[in-house]
């Protein structure tokens, strides 16, 4: 039953490929456009697709949900918290309970059925070059794509004789047992129709499979629930998801399905022109940036489940890196990657499949401006500026100011904030809408143009803080309370406090990037506003404090690393403009403890010791995934080790972090190999994308490390290298070639 493998091929490998389908769920490959995912098994004898959809969220008493009425409360909670009561901030709520956002949940399965077959030869394959996943098994091929020209999941089954069942299945694992199912299955001029329906109990919402099935030869008939196809040749299968209240129009969905093919009604050309339409979208996206570390070609030809058992194999790197980009792409499109992606296989999922704001959500897509995917940042943007009304009611509703604050986590529907405890009093986190936005300012800086959306929210970011923060303390400093460092809290005292370190960097950043965006009077205001807010603390261990507040001490073992944010993403700290607080940064990362493994936290280390050049320590970290057994055979990752918990944070954070340890810039900077382990001595990067508008392409080895430099913008920026910093002036047009000598 195994294929022999793969002739090796120059070059990293753009895809994976296993010897037998997929036993379960978390290890079916991947396709998707942003909009609709599809997981595929690739079993020759029971070929299941499983269909997503990013709008499919279950109701659960949460949609109507607001934020809790706490402004006529603050004034006494800060006045306590700056008395010094370290638990006043437990009564800061209207004590409800803690209510979890929509679930997301799959729509269905597509399934192929044929009496069982004995089969010898096999190869089940992803090409992240097309999207397409493939199997094969003697003259029986299947090909899977979600197409992001048309979005539609396109499904292509040739054999010498087909003969198969045909259904939509909506029995997957945790489905409620009072889903109201529907089929239909009829012959129509466009091809053989099949319908599902599904309706959420104590609902009018529901949501509705339609598949257009169009076959070559041989003979078809309707077998409810679905159809039998005896003989023919080929089968092409399109298939949408809508949700909706009342009923949908199948027929008319088939008609458009329909219209998709031409008006050959040739399926072979059909299929062809199809893929051609998603290719063209899919493949130039994907390439943009690509990673080759010299590996063994005899590696790179290995299937994935067999390369992840060899976590120190570069190639096993490259394929990761080729993985995340590809899946991260496919998730990304009407939102940005949910905590699982685009995908699952099961409706109770973790946490709720939602975005979760306060860490996963922006080191899922940290790879977007440098990697060269604005596909990934537009679908960002989708989400925030969807949901600033919202977050508009929060500020209003919660601290009584103008302006906005940002829910730590939300199921892509309402971005109001409710799911909040006494241990997770998410509610009082004010730092979600800068996190939120960072990533929109840097697509600015990269492409070279501000988004007038963009300068719309950040003007309101600051004026929440103009309301916001009103409370002093001893010196004059403005004091953020009350304040919370994800998911975190001080040795001695309770959740909500006083001037968490997140809260204080992410306030200035949010003044004066507001102030970048809109000189004039709000500007002047906004930045003397921000020089008001007290600098960060030291500790005793002479770390970079997560409180600045005098008397709180840290609590070190901890998954988050909130209080490093100046570090990562933004450039408030870093070994160049503050050397001593880039330091006690440093302590602060070395004294922070894994506490339960989780993938995003070591990720979010990496990043981290990367900013600060700590080569050792990014290795250290990349090695608790790789060897940690996070990556299902999918190449998908699990949020702890042994595959524990389908969740995207490792599989779509790692191209980031083989990029921070590579290059970094700012508008006004570049750094070049600021962090290179060991393990990696030979390689090119290339496509990579800077925050002052140029692309540059990196070649290193034990001998030698270059770098071209292709300005979209003339200007005079700062290079830092290991030979130390020098100015740097590029013309736009003009390709800059810099020889850095040996590692």
């Amino acid at each position: 039953m195994t294929a022999p493998a793969a002739d090796p091929e120059p070059g990293p490998v753009h895809g994976t490929w296993e010897p037998a389908p997929a036993a379960r769920w978390e290890d079916a490959f991947l396709s998707g456009n942003g909009t609709h995912g599809a997981m595929v098994f690739g079993d020759p004898n029971d070929d299941r697709v499983i269909v997503n959809h990013h709008a499919l969220v279950r109701p659960n008493g949460s949609a109507d949900a607001r934020p809790p009425a706490l402004a006529g409360q603050l004034s006494d909670v800060q006045d306590r918290l700056l008395a010094g009561d370290v638990t006043a901030g437990e009564d800061f709520t209207d004590g409800r309970p803690l209510l979890w956002v929509q679930p997301f949940h799959p729509a269905f399965q597509v399934r192929l059925r044929r009496p069982a077959v004995p089969w010898r030869a096999y190869r089940r394959e992803a090409d992240f070059t097309t999207g397409v996943v493939s199997a094969d098994c003697g003259d029986r091929r299947s090909e899977v794509f979600v197409s992001r020209a048309d979005d539609v999941v396109v499904q292509y089954v040739t054999a010498a004789d087909l003969t198969v069942e045909v259904a939509l299945d909506h029995r997957l694992p945790g489905v409620p047992g009072d889903l109201a199912v529907g089929h239909s299955s009829v012959l129509t001029p466009e091809g053989a129709l099949l319908t599902l329906r599904a309706r959420y109990p104590g609902s009018d919402l529901a949501y509705t499979g339609v598949t257009l099935a169009v076959v070559t030869g041989g003979r078809t008939r309707t077998a409810l629930p679905g159809l039998r196809v005896e003989g023919a040749r080929s089968l092409l299968l399109l298939t949408r998801v809508r949700r909706h209240t009342g009923e949908l129009d199948a027929l008319a969905e088939a008609h458009e399905l329909r219209a998709l093919l031409p008006d050959s009604g040739d399926d072979v050309d059909g299929y062809a022109h199809l893929l051609a339409r998603h290719t063209a979208l899919h493949r130039p996206a994907y390439l943009r940036t690509t990673l080759d570390l010299g590996a063994d070609d005899t590696e790179r030809a290995l299937p994935g489940s067999e390369l992840l058992r060899r976590p120190k194999s570069p190639a096993l790197l490259e394929r990761l890196f080729a993985a995340g980009r590809h899946h991260l792409l496919s998730a990304a499109g009407t939102l940005p990657p949910r905590l699982t992606g685009l995908w699952t296989g099961d409706w109770d999922t973790a946490w709720s499949g939602a975005f979760t704001t306060d860490a996963n959500l922006n080191l899922q897509t940290a790879s977007a401006a440098a990697a060269a995917l604005p596909e990934v940042t537009e679908a960002h943007a989708a989400l925030v500026h969807g949901q600033l009304a919202d977050w508009r009611d929060n500020a209003r509703t919660i601290f009584g100011t103008r302006g906005v604050v940002a829910p730590a986590h939300t199921d892509g529907e309402s971005g109001h904030i409710y799911h909040l405890s006494r241990e997770y009093p998410l509610h009082v986190w004010t730092a979600g809408a800068d996190w939120l936005l960072k990533p929109l300012v840097d697509h600015d800086e990269t492409r070279g143009a501000r988004d007038p959306r963009l300068a719309d929210a950040l003007a309101e970011v600051a004026y929440f803080y103009e309301d916001f923060l009103t409370r002093t303390d001893e010196h004059g400093h403005l004091v953020i309370v009350p304040s919370y460092s994800p998911e975190n809290r001080p040795a001695n005292a309770s959740w909500v406090t006083l001037n968490a370190a997140m809260d204080l960097s992410a306030a200035r950043h949010a003044l004066r990037t507001a102030a970048d965006y809109h000189p004039g009077p709000d500007a002047q205001r906004w930045r003397a506003l921000a020089d008001r807010l007290p600098p960060h603390r030291v500790n005793a261990e002479g770390a970079l404090a997560e409180w600045a507040w005098p008397g709180l001490d840290d609590t070190y073992d901890h998954r988050h690393l909130s209080h490093l944010y100046g570090v990562w993403p933004l450039d408030e700290i870093n070994p160049y403009d503050t050397p001593e607080l880039a330091t006690a940064a440093h302590r602060a990362l070395e004294l922070r403890g894994a506490e339960n493994d989780s993938a995003h936290g070591h990720l979010h280390h990496a990043l981290v010791a990367a900013r600060l050049r700590d080569a050792d320590r990014v290795a250290g970290a990349l090695g608790n995934v790789l060897a940690g057994d996070f990556f299902h055979v999918s190449l998908m990752s699990g949020h702890y080790p042994s595959r524990h918990v389908y969740n995207a944070d490792a599989a779509h954070t790692l191209p980031a972090v083989l990029i921070e340890m590579l290059i970094q810039s700012t508008p006004e900077r570049l750094v070049l190999f600021p962090a290179l382990p060991t393990a990696c001595p030979t390689g090119q990067l290339r496509g990579v994308r800077t925050l002052f508008g140029a692309e540059v392409d990196l070649t290193w080895s034990p001998g030698e490390r270059t770098a071209v430099i292709r300005p979209a913008r003339t200007l005079r920026i700062d290079l830092r290298t290991s030979s130390g910093a020098r100015p740097l002036s590029l013309r736009a047009g003009e390709d800059c070639v810099l020889s850095l000598g040996p590692q």
